[in-house]
């Protein structure tokens, strides 16, 4: 455990912001996990809603309608996802930020103390790795909970949809 911490340590703000951001999303999945394993239980709710839309807009159904009352509702199970996939986007990039100001120190080393020791330049390669695998580490299971929470609300428009027009 303290040799994680001296990675931490090591890896300096930008792997306390990847751990934030990991904190965060995690905890925003964590809670579209519950939110959309309870959608199948409201089911009926959500159908009647669109029902309802439906009819009180338009006497003469089509399909764009239909579309419109269905995104209403699945957008209120999306709340949140964008964050997620902004974490999944910008974790890589906060590591390659690391990488460049661990490689730019690591040069800032050789120009002031020579290639002489190379410990003296191995501290910035070091930071330069430990943001970059930080930020591989917080944006790959992001980017897997994203695709999968869309592909789950996907299954449930599919069902409203099928749901709404054996009503209509």
């Amino acid at each position: 455990m303290s040799n994680i911490m001296s990675y931490i340590d090591r890896g300096g703000i930008i792997v306390y912001i990847l751990i934030g951001l990991n904190i965060l999303g995690f905890a925003i999945m964590l809670w579209k996990l519950i939110v959309l394993s309870l959608a199948h239980y409201h089911k009926e709710k959500m159908v009647k809603n669109t029902l309802v839309f439906i009819q009180n807009h338009n006497k003469d159904f089509n399909k764009k309608l239909l579309k419109n009352a269905l995104d209403m509702q699945i957008e209120k199970l999306e709340f949140g996802l964008s964050t997620v996939k902004i974490i999944a986007s910008i974790a890589p990039l906060l590591g390659l930020l690391g990488t460049v100001v661990g490689v730019l120190s690591a040069f800032d080393a050789i120009a002031q103390q020579g290639l002489g020791d190379p410990s003296v330049f191995s501290g910035g390669i070091s930071v330069a790795l430990i943001t970059t695998v930080a930020g591989l580490v917080v944006a790959i299971p992001h980017y897997i909970g994203y695709n999968y929470f869309v592909a789950l609300l996907d299954s449930i428009e599919l069902i409203l949809e099928k749901e709404v027009l054996e009503r209509l």
